[in-house]
Formats: structure tokens, C-alpha cells, sequence
């Protein structure tokens, strides 16, 4: 058991204090140091990292290799602006960006330091290089808080009083199967989706205006729900036929979660632009838009980008992180960890019917409550309880979903075998009190 949170709890209440409340409060644990996959708060407690920051220390907390790299580059500058002084660092992860993540013959890339920025970046690209401007994005997609990128973003609660928004954005409804397939197969349940694709060139937008479609792969906010493959597949034919750009947003799916650099990649369809952040620097504040080198060009000089476009300092922690991932090999890593946790949470929601849907793909694992077995009766109580019962025994782990209703599971790749044990045994005994099996 966690002992008594005192110097926690002071902490919190500093927040409170002088933090404004629209910051978000996900989790009450506090930190004091953090190391692979171990959290350690202030009063001195270990607990065990199933969030990774949001998706971000995918190589585990403070890796010594990017240490190393932040330590020796703040020796040498801090900033110029890339605008203004070109730096090696920049180039160097550029180039290293357009090998593991090829898009096409040549493929270029731009750097910022959100994955919101990227997203921003993105549709400024499309929208130059077909000179057109609608958008269209899925329901229960995340794509970040500023402006357009909080257009695309589905989850109301995030924009309480935020409007107007963008222009020009449409919304199709994601082809969520576990959710909605009802009573038919997977092929039936594309096929129909496939179709409503095609008729949103009728009933929702003019599809000769459309410069964009945005996709999360595998949702992340929206509660980790992959695209069904063949979806995917008949978007990017639904893109070529009318000459729009296809968007992939990467930023929770991609460095090694998934078993790939990109989840794309799982998928094999290749998009024509494609956003990272998160796991890119191991916490350092970076980003990248990936894309087709003639479409990336069609950019004006000056129409994007930014003062703080791919700082030295994040730089080199990106290319110290991905070579750190590739000398452990944590897409193989990915591969290990998700079949250990979706065995071990397969098995337990067979004997728990509060257990709508145990996906995802790689290490990147929600676990679904409902009501009546019913994936149209959410449940997000159970959730809260879940989360709240695990911090107060060692584990940290998140919800995601529009309804709160998932768990997701985003452990640092890091995470050793008998941690990892630890932690789902945790979560697990968590779940069963929380559906009363246990007292």
C-alpha cells in the first residue's frame, strides 16, 4: 500500500492554488524522480508507470543515451531559430525521420515542437498543395487543443466555449466495429462505412473542395480503436480518386508503440503526410510533418514553421531516443509486451462481463467497461474507481474514450518482464473490486 501522501497532498494543494483550473488533472500522483518504468512521488513511493506521460517515454523515463545528448548539446547552444542559423542537429533527425518513415520516392520533413503544431503545419500543406480547403475528420478523433487542430478534435469537453471554430471542417463517423457492427460481420460493417464515405461526396461536403482527410490509425483519446484494415485501404483509394491528401496523425501510435515506427506501417497503406510528437523525444517538447516531397514543397517560404521549429535541445534527445530504440529493438519489444497484456486481460474479461472489448494493437492496449454487456452502455464509474484504486496501490494508468469509459495502456517499453506482471496483477485486482467480485 502507498504510505501517507502528505508531502503529495501539500503539493496538490500548491497547484490548486496557483495553477489555473482548466489544466487538467488526470491522475493525483505527484513525481519526485522517474526512472525506466518506476514513477517515484515526493513522499518516496515506487509506482509503476502503465501511462508514460500520455504516450510519451515509450523508451522508458530519463534513458541514459538522450541524458547524455540533452547534457552535451546544452553545452554547446541553446538556440538560434532554425529560420535564422541552420543547425546540424536538425538536419541530422530530418534525414533520419525520411529513412525509418519513407513516404515515397523522396520524402521530406518539418519540425516544431507539438504534436498540435503538427497537426496545424499539416493542413496548412495540404490545403497549399491542392489549393483547396475542406477537411474532413472522424468522430472521437483527438488532434490537439489549438485552433484547427481543436476544430478536428470530436470530444465536446474539450472546447466548452472555444468557438468559433475553423471553417471548412466536416465530420464523418469513425468505423469504430466494436461499437457499432451490431450483428454484422466485419466485411458487412466496412462495407457499409465504405459506402457512407462515398456518400459524404452527396450529402456532406463537395468533394472538389476537400484538401484533407485526418485519421488516427488507432484512436488514442478517443479510446484506442483501430481502423479496420480494408477501411483504411478504400480511404486511401476514396483519396486518390478525388485528389486529396490523406492525413495520418501518429502522435499517440507511433515510435515502436504499435511494433512499428508508424502504425501506418502495420497497416501497410501509406499516407501523404503524417504527423509525430510524444515518443519522438523522450519528453523533450518535439514534433515532426512528414509527407511526399513535392507535396511538403508546395508550401510557401515562410507559411510554416515557427521560432522554436525543431530546438537543438530536442533534436538531439530525438535522434539519441531512436537510436536507443533501435538498439534495444522496441518494436520487437512492443510485440512481447502486447501479447503478455492482452492474454492476461483476454483471460480476466471472460470472467467479467463489466469487460465490453480488450483491443489494440502492439502495446498500445484499451480494456472497455460497459453496462449489460452492451457497447452502447458505457461505464465510465467503474473506470474512475479502477484508476483510483490503482494509484493508491502503485500503479499509474489512464482512461481515454469519449465517455471515460477505457483503460489504456501505455507502458514505457522499457518495462521489465516481472514490473510488468506486477502491474497487471494490480490492475487486475483493481478491476475485480471495483466490479464487486472482491471486497
Amino acid at each position: 500500500m502507498i504510505k501517507d501522501l502528505t508531502k503529495s497532498q501539500a503539493l496538490l494543494d500548491r497547484r490548486k492554488r496557483v495553477v489555473a483550473d482548466g489544466v487538467g488533472v488526470f491522475n493525483t500522483i505527484t513525481v519526485k524522480a522517474a526512472k525506466g518504468a518506476i514513477v517515484t512521488d515526493v513522499d518516496g513511493n515506487e509506482l509503476i508507470d502503465f501511462a508514460g506521460g500520455i504516450g510519451v517515454v515509450n523508451a522508458g523515463h530519463c534513458p541514459e543515451p538522450v541524458v547524455a545528448a540533452i547534457r552535451e548539446q546544452a553545452g554547446k547552444y541553446l538556440h538560434t531559430s532554425f529560420n535564422v542559423v541552420t543547425y546540424e542537429p536538425y538536419i541530422q533527425l530530418c534525414e533520419e525521420l525520411a529513412e525509418i518513415l519513407p513516404h515515397g520516392e523522396h520524402t521530406k520533413v518539418m519540425l516544431v515542437s507539438t504534436g498540435a503544431e503538427a497537426i496545424e503545419n499539416a493542413i496548412k500543406i495540404a490545403r497549399q498543395a491542392t489549393q483547396k480547403s475542406a477537411v474532413l475528420c472522424f468522430t472521437d478523433a483527438y488532434h490537439g487543443r489549438t485552433m484547427m487542430a481543436m476544430t478536428l478534435t470530436s470530444k465536446v469537453s474539450y472546447k466548452y466555449d472555444c468557438g468559433p471554430y475553423a471553417p471548412e471542417v466536416y465530420r464523418l463517423p469513425f468505423p469504430n466495429f466494436y461499437r457499432y457492427h451490431g450483428e454484422r460481420t466485419m466485411d458487412e460493417f466496412v462495407n457499409d462505412e465504405l459506402k457512407r464515405l462515398h456518400e459524404s461526396a452527396l450529402n456532406l461536403v463537395d468533394v472538389k473542395s476537400v484538401a484533407a482527410i485526418i485519421i488516427e490509425p488507432i484512436q488514442g483519446e478517443g479510446g484506442f480503436n483501430p481502423v479496420p484494415k480494408r477501411y483504411l485501404e478504400g480511404l486511401r483509394a476514396f483519396c486518390d480518386e478525388h485528389g486529396i491528401m490523406l492525413i495520418m496523425d501518429e502522435v499517440q501510435s507511433g515510435f515502436c508503440r504499435t511494433g512499428h515506427w508508424a502504425s501506418w506501417q502495420h497497416y501497410g497503406v501509406q499516407p501523404d503526410i503524417s504527423t509525430y510528437a510524444k515518443s519522438l523525444g523522450s519528453g523533450l517538447p518535439i514534433a515532426a510533418v512528414v509527407g511526399k516531397a513535392e507535396i511538403m514543397d508546395a508550401a510557401a517560404p515562410g507559411s510554416i514553421g515557427g521560432t522554436y521549429i525543431g530546438s537543438p535541445i530536442c533534436c538531439v534527445a530525438a535522434l539519441a531516443t531512436i537510436k536507443h530504440m533501435k538498439d534495444l529493438d522496441l518494436n520487437e519489444r512492443a510485440g512481447v509486451i502486447g501479447n503478455i497484456i492482452s492474454t492476461r486481460l483476454t483471460h480476466l474479461m471472460r470472467a467479467c462481463p463489466e469487460i465490453g472489448d480488450v483491443r489494440g494493437i502492439g502495446a498500445m492496449i484499451g480494456i472497455e467497461f460497459v453496462k449489460n454487456n452492451d457497447p452502447s452502455q458505457p461505464n465510465p464509474e467503474v473506470c474512475s474507481k479502477i484508476i483510483a484504486g490503482c494509484a493508491e496501490n502503485g500503479l499509474i494508468v489512464l482512461s481515454a474514450g469519449t465517455y471515460k469509459n477505457i483503460l489504456r495502456i501505455l507502458s514505457p517499453l522499457v518495462i521489465t518482464i516481472e514490473q510488468l506482471d506486477q502491474g497487471l496483477s494490480i490492475l487486475e485486482n483493481e478491476i475485480k473490486k471495483a466490479i464487486g467480485q472482491i471486497i
